[in-house]
């Protein structure tokens, strides 16, 4: 007679096969997740507690760009994904993934209030062997101070009963180029049975997992990924400060600089930070390495310059309304692009709301397009996108805020009175006294 396979060896088994995964949280890490899985042969259900996205899917609708809504419908209609807001669905799931936000609170401190709800919803239908793996960015130490306690106050032991690993999201919205079915997995178990099984899971939808020590290695190398960016972006936003005080172009220097073959990294600079990650990050970080006694200075001063940028793009656009002899106050100004990164319809702490906010405070006359965001809300007030193409001479100047696709930027500069490119989208076009570039 054979011997029993352990419980870690029955889960292996299924996850390898074709396994049943919970995805808990559908936004733009969460679904992208569960179509790969889907397509890999398991058969999903999806956790959110937000209505219109469980409908959306219900019907085979997708409302994020990268997941195109013939991709999700034929999935949906084979039964290979579905989702609801009941979590009692994930106590068939051989693996549970969970992929909540987790903002900063208005002290900038973390707010893993989501991780802490999916925790406790996910440890009330947990059952011996299932794999549980948070992929929500946070600080190094919450996979096990947080899940942990949670799931062995059930009578579970991880790394025994159940496993519990930590691997980091890394999905760049609308890129094209290094999509979830390319971008390699770090995967960091409680265990080396966790790793292992974690690592069984990704191979399905990746061809490199990446296996660290640890959930705490794995939280902060996502950390140091983002931080690296934030840090970078900042001198790049500096540079563009000290490039235009000298009267020279920051996009050439940093074009020029580019073609060194070793040793340099492009970053570009830009209104300011935004998305899901790149503001909020190093803050987790910094947070959790003050508790220990060490001030993270470096962090500090990036985000100093990073948040400065929206005052400075008004600076420059209030520099050259005067130069036109106009005042800010009065002026009709069109913001392009309300994004915060080109081709993608993702607001989340996109510094042109913030921009587009002040300029109303000073009395601006504000009007936005984006071709991806029909309607936004800033500061309570709600706008619409407008019709295009528009009468861009009617507009006192055409600020830049996020360079779509989608623009002529020749058409534009010849039909604006003042062009504010806060992008370089205007580079190939031919230096115009009209065009004031950061």
């Amino acid at each position: 007679m054979s011997p029993t396979p352990s419980i870690a060896d029955a889960l292996r088994a299924r996850l390898e096969g074709s396994p049943a995964v919970g995805v808990v949280g559908l936004g733009y890490v969460g679904l992208p997740l569960a179509v790969a899985f889907a397509e890999s042969g398991a058969t999903v259900h999806g956790v959110d507690v937000d209505p219109g996205r469980v409908a959306s899917i219900a019907v085979g609708r997708s409302f994020i760009e990268d997941v195109p809504t013939e991709r999700l419908a034929a999935l949906v209609r084979d039964e290979r994904l579905s989702a609801s807001d009941d979590f009692t669905t994930l106590k068939s799931a051989d693996a549970i993934v969970i992929c909540v936000p987790t903002p900063l609170g208005k002290s900038k401190e973390p707010d893993i209030s989501y991780i802490v709800g999916a925790a406790d919803a996910v440890a009330s239908v947990l059952r011996p062997g299932q794999l549980v793996v948070l992929e929500s960015t946070t600080y190094p130490g919450t996979t096990q101070e947080v899940l942990v306690p949670r799931f062995e106050a059930r009578g579970l032991e991880a790394g025994r009963d159940v496993f519990l690993a930590f691997s980091p999201e890394r999905i760049d919205p609308g890129n094209r180029q290094h999509t979830l079915e390319t971008i390699p997995k770090v995967v960091g178990g409680l265990t080396p049975a966790c790793t292992a099984l974690a690592s069984a899971l990704y191979r399905r939808i990746t061809p490199r997992v990446v296996p660290v020590s640890s959930p705490a290695t794995a939280e902060m190398a996502k950390l140091l990924e983002n931080t690296f960016r934030s840090v970078n972006i900042a001198l790049a936003n500096e540079f563009a400060i000290m490039c235009r005080r000298l009267g020279v172009s920051v996009w050439e220097v940093i074009e020029a600089a580019a073609t060194k073959p070793f040793g340099f990294m492009p970053f570009y600079p830009g209104p300011g930070l935004g998305g899901h990650c790149l503001p909020s990050d190093p803050y987790y970080l910094s947070w959790k390495v003050r508790l220990s006694g060490y001030e993270p200075r470096f962090i500090a001063f990036a985000d100093e310059i990073n948040t400065h940028m929206p005052g400075y793009v008004l600076e420059l656009l209030t520099d050259a309304l005067n130069d036109r002899e106009r005042a800010v106050r009065g002026s009709r100004v069109l913001a392009l692009g309300v994004a915060y990164k080109a081709n993608v319809a993702d607001t989340r702490d996109s510094p042109a709301l913030e921009i587009i906010d002040a300029l109303l405070r000073k009395g601006a006359q504000v009007a936005y397009h984006d071709p991806h965001v029909p309607q936004t809300t800033v500061n309570g007030v709600k706008m619409e996108s407008i019709a295009w193409p528009a009468d861009l001479g009617s507009f006192d100047a055409v600020l830049i805020l996020t360079s779509h696709g989608f623009y002529d930027w020749k058409s534009i500069v010849a039909g604006s009175r003042l062009v504010v490119d806060t992008r370089n989208a205007t580079a190939g076009i031919a230096p115009a006294p009209h065009v004031v570039r950061l």
